[in-house]
């Protein structure tokens, strides 16, 4: 798998594009995973599960993040562990990605609606893994993503990226509208949380780090 070619960076206090690449191979999974965060919005994702590839370009398109995802899983058990260890990668990369931390505005917020549903997500990139998921899901899957394993990604995420992250769905009857209002919110509050303010110094932080 190639890795993503630089860009000219849109928000970085270095000239450097923020940028990961990460591996991880286990005996349920094996992932590779690329990300841009001064992208795009550019995407090549193929975990097996076609809802959750759907769902991934969405969070690349809406955050302006240029992801490859490759992932090869034990789908002959269930989504599980595809689902989850693609969190935890997508996690690990952004928290790479981002370094120190310097300059960036720290906090994201975003609603989005899809038709007759509407979802908030807040990002804190705090360095305190954190989530809070308040949605419910009528069916057990859309299409062949175990509904289930929409709150497993975000902890996975959260947990490894070293953020608090709150998703709620506001209101809403289709599942499918719901999730993907969710996925298109993540990324565009995590776009707004990673933005350079130059009116910051050092980190957005009393303490002086974001851990």
């Amino acid at each position: 798998m190639e890795k993503i070619e630089s860009i000219e960076p849109k928000n970085n206090l270095d000239g450097l594009s923020r940028k990961a690449y990460i591996e991880r191979k286990t005996g349920e999974t094996d992932i590779k995973l690329n990300i841009n965060i001064d992208g795009e919005g550019k995407s090549s994702i193929n975990t097996g599960i076609g809802f959750f590839d759907h769902m991934l370009s969405l969070f690349s398109k809406h955050g302006f993040f240029d992801l490859e995802v490759q992932a090869k899983g034990d789908l002959y058990v269930d989504s599980h562990h595809t689902i989850e260890d693609v969190g935890i990668v997508l996690g690990q990369a952004i928290k790479e990605a981002l370094r120190d931390k310097r300059g960036i505005k720290r906090y994201g917020m975003a609603y989005v609606p899809m038709d007759e549903a509407l979802a908030m997500v807040v990002v804190d990139l705090s360095g305190r893994p954190f989530l809070v998921f308040d949605a419910e899901f009528s069916a057990e899957k859309i299409g062949s993503l175990d509904s289930q394993m929409i709150e497993e990604f975000f902890r996975a995420v959260a947990s490894n990226a070293g953020m608090t992250l709150h998703v709620k769905i506001l209101y809403g009857k289709n599942d499918h509208h719901k999730a993907e209002a969710i996925f298109k919110a993540f990324g565009r509050a995590l776009d707004d949380a990673v933005k350079i303010d130059l009116r910051i110094s050092g980190v957005m932080s009393t303490k002086g780090i974001l851990g």
